[in-house]
């Protein structure tokens, strides 16, 4: 499970077998694992989180979009 980026008390990752899918992010704290597809950004699995902490995650992924898709692609390749 590659790791994208940590920000915060969030781990940004991949699975292994993701590349078969669209381009997305996994986001874990603690037992909670959220995913968001990238392009566009938008919620699949909100994963345990509450609403407002959904919220603030999906800024992240949108503040940091580029930088995770172009890890997608080296990890994808």
């Amino acid at each position: 499970m590659p790791t994208a980026a940590r920000i915060g008390p969030y781990r940004f990752f991949f699975y292994s077998r993701d590349c078969e899918e669209p381009i997305h992010i996994h986001v874990e704290r603690e037992d909670k694992e959220a995913k968001f597809w990238v392009d566009p950004v938008r919620l699949e699995r909100p994963g345990g989180f509450r609403p407002g902490e959904l919220r603030r995650i999906e800024r992240l992924v949108i503040a940091y979009r580029e930088s995770l898709i172009q890890k997608w692609h080296e990890h994808c390749q």
